[in-house]
């Protein structure tokens, strides 16, 4: 065990692993967290807290981070390289951990120019490839990235940050022959666990598996496959018109505009593909990204059968 936290361990055990995210508030509302954990605990294993996600300002991951933990659902911090620099992410990093965070997400950051502050100065001293090197050095080499050890003094103890070390993938986005390749580059970076673009084109992410299987990169890290239920038509045809590295069939869109209730056929429809990705060899888990809709995952977990929870 690289960190000893309770998602490793699901993982590490062979159980087939769920998280989901849990968004923090555009606000110092410490209540939205706590609602929102009390939803989510017991029926996944930990959540994603989100960094400023969409480049939109919110409480930050670390202090929303650790109000989950003390409602007792582990969490999983996200950082993106987009707001800090090295020096500033590294100081993130130890205080995290000495607030008893144990998972890491590593990503590079939507630009600020799609947030609620596009003339702010980015940073992207990094990029998600560089940050998952510099994690994996500070916990596996005790150092910080420019070679200094990780300690008060010569004679006071090293207490490195032990990160259960994750990353993002996106089958999706184009050059696709691509997409296999970087997921290596990230393994070997340091990713310890993967969580994938949310998946509407069920046929494409197969492909993509089955390059990484042939690669033999699901046995070298965890891979768990992004799902995203949609509420709406309208939701799904502004993804597939707006969104970047997203592939959503044609008919998809056709079965949410001929329902009844979309909200229910959303459901449906993520139900269905956590039967078809467990049998996908290399899946060790699903990320469930209900955003702004929390209150669903229950639900979903139910219905696909993933309760209890290990």
């Amino acid at each position: 065990m690289k960190a000893g936290s309770n998602l490793e361990r699901i993982l590490t055990e062979g159980k087939f692993a769920v998280t989901a995210e849990l968004g923090p508030p555009k606000s110092a509302d410490a209540e939205v967290i706590r609602k929102k954990a009390d939803l989510l605990k017991g029926k996944v294993d930990a959540v994603n807290i989100t960094d400023n996600q969409t480049a939109i300002v919110r409480m930050s991951s670390i202090g929303a981070a650790k109000l989950a933990l003390d409602k007792g659902i582990e969490p999983i911090m996200q950082m993106v390289c987009r707001d800090r620099n090295r020096i500033a992410m590294q100081s993130d990093i130890l205080g995290a951990y000495a607030l008893g965070i144990r998972n890491m997400l590593c990503l590079t950051g939507d630009h600020q120019k799609f947030g609620n502050h596009p003339t702010a100065k980015n940073v992207f001293d990094l990029d998600s490839m560089q940050l998952l090197d510099m994690v994996k050095r500070m916990r596996d080499n005790k150092t910080f990235m420019c070679g200094d050890e990780i300690r008060n003094s010569k004679k006071a103890p090293v207490v490195e940050p032990k990160l259960f070390i994750g990353a993002a993938e996106n089958p999706f986005a184009h050059p696709y022959e691509f997409r296999a390749i970087r997921l290596a580059k990230k393994v070997k970076a340091g990713a310890d666990f993967i969580q994938t673009q949310c998946i509407f084109d069920l046929p494409r992410f197969k492909e993509w598996m089955k390059e990484v299987v042939d690669m033999g990169l699901h046995e070298k890290v965890f891979i768990l496959a992004g799902l995203m239920p949609i509420k709406s038509p309208k939701t799904l045809e502004y993804m597939k018109k707006n969104v970047a590295g997203m592939s959503i069939p044609d008919a998809l869109v056709e079965r949410m505009k001929g329902a009844s209730d979309p909200k229910e056929e959303g459901v449906k429809f993520v139900v269905e593909l956590i039967q078809e990705v467990k049998q996908i060899e290399g899946i060790r888990g699903v990320h469930i990204m209900a955003v702004e809709w929390e209150e669903v995952v229950p639900t979903i977990v139910e219905r696909a059968g993933l309760l209890p929870r290990p």
